[in-house]
């Protein structure tokens, strides 16, 4: 049975605790094996990729083999239903449309003699990763890609697992209409070590974005500081805040929406109304029955899903910010003045009629959202992440002059005596 909190439980407060930390990954069983992995792709290179891919995803590729072909996209159209085509395409418009408005530009200004700025520059080589293990993921390539393409990355390469040498042509349409530039059939712990390292094949990246499993986010943690990361990501989360106004079927459904993704899925509902809470537990048991991915959904149901009774609408307010959860609908009467009251999400979804599905593959905002409570200090994936901001920094000889006192003693308070005069000597009429 779906677990049902009430404020009044004696063991609240520790009940939500264990929320509020939760935690994304235990990496101990996996790390062995990572580390080994990203030891021998940066030893052997590609044998290392072909090793891996034979042994993990039962594909026996040549060197040849790893990247895919212009023949081989050209077959993926054909293997794709015209509707598939078109829905793909309103997604990347509606995406690409959001992600334009977060293009930032260089700036300079100039203060007497001092004249300072910052200079925007896009990322020079990018990868991505998408998975392929349990599903394909074509609104994966979509989200990751598209903003790097926006930001006006001049090299996009993808990695993605092709289990028994079959690749998912809706992935393949997805980058070619994203402008991925070289796709590898390359995944797991192996694709980001050689994306990090660089291989004869493999171009070295200076970023790597996207979801994956246990492996592919410890490996993400090892080689953060050779490249950048987007973030580590936890199982997938939602919470969904009601009042009497909602309906039960609509939440339920929303509930396994998030549930299906996997085992680890959190599904939440924060009400101040006991009604709605029972009436969409009995709503859930309803409508997994009739869900192909049924035995995914019913661990999560059971091990993850919490259906949480408060005392009033503030509490349940205060409660999702406190639990700061990757999507967060708010299925209210008045869903905009609660939205001004909400600090840490992901992603906030307006209304009864705004699942949080239509976010995952069309609104436009991206859906690679911060999980585990980081929504408190992390952002969604955007534009800003594939760009690069230097400072520019300009003094006249009498403008450093007027400064050059402040600086030295700052410099010698730091008994950094050769700071001070690198000033000094610049300053002080001799030469």
């Amino acid at each position: 049975m779906i677990a049902i909190w009430k404020y009044s439980d004696r063991d609240f407060d520790q009940n939500i605790k264990s929320l509020v930390l939760r935690s994304e990954f235990d990496f101990s069983e996996a790390e062995g094996t990572v580390r080994e992995i990203l030891k021998e792709v940066k030893r052997d290179g590609d044998r290392a990729l072909l090793k891996w891919t034979r042994q993990l995803d039962r594909a026996d590729y040549t060197l040849d083999d790893l990247e895919v072909t212009p023949e081989e996209i050209q077959r993926a159209y054909d293997h794709i239903e015209l509707g598939e085509l078109e829905a793909l395409k309103l997604a990347v418009d509606n995406i690409t449309r959001f992600h334009q408005r977060q293009v930032q530009g260089s700036w300079e200004y100039q203060e007497g003699g001092v004249h300072l700025g910052q200079i925007i520059r896009p990322l020079a080589v990018a990868g991505i990763y998408v998975p392929g293990g349990k599903a394909s993921y074509p609104s994966s390539v979509l989200m990751n890609a598209l903003p790097a393409q926006v930001a006006g990355v001049e090299t996009i390469i993808m990695c993605t697992p092709t289990p028994d040498g079959v690749s998912s042509p809706h992935v393949l349409v997805a980058a070619d209409l994203a402008g991925v530039h070289r796709i590898f059939k390359v995944g797991g712990a192996q694709a980001v070590a050689a994306m990090a390292l660089g291989t004869a094949t493999i171009p070295r990246v200076d970023k790597i974005v996207g979801p994956g499993n246990i492996y592919v986010a410890l490996a993400k943690r090892l080689v953060f500081g050779l490249v950048d990361i987007d973030m580590i990501a936890g199982p997938s989360e939602i919470l969904i805040l009601a009042d009497e106004s909602a309906r039960p079927d609509f939440v339920a459904a929303d509930l396994l929406s998030q549930a299906e993704h996997d085992e680890q899925a959190v599904p939440l509902l924060v009400t101040p109304s006991e009604k709605l809470a029972h009436a969409t537990r009995d709503e859930l048991e309803k409508q997994k029955n009739v869900l192909p991915r049924k035995e995914i959904i019913e661990i999560s149901l059971r091990d993850n899903c919490r259906l949480i009774v408060t005392e009033s609408l503030e509490q349940a307010l205060d409660l999702a910010n406190r639990i700061a959860p990757e999507h967060l609908e708010l299925a209210v009467e008045n869903p905009r003045q609660c939205a001004a009251k909400i600090k840490n999400a992901g992603a906030i979804f307006l209304g009864h009629y705004t699942p949080e599905a239509i976010g995952d593959y069309l609104a436009g905002p991206n859906h690679v959202l911060p999980t585990s409570g980081t929504a408190r200090f992390s952002s969604p994936l955007g534009v800003y992440d594939f760009i690069k901001r230097t400072s520019l920094i300009s003094y006249t000889r009498d403008e450093l002059a007027k400064q050059s006192g402040a600086c030295q003693k700052l410099a010698v308070m730091e008994r950094l005596e050769a700071h001070a005069n690198a000033v000094r000597i610049r300053v002080s009429g001799e030469g």
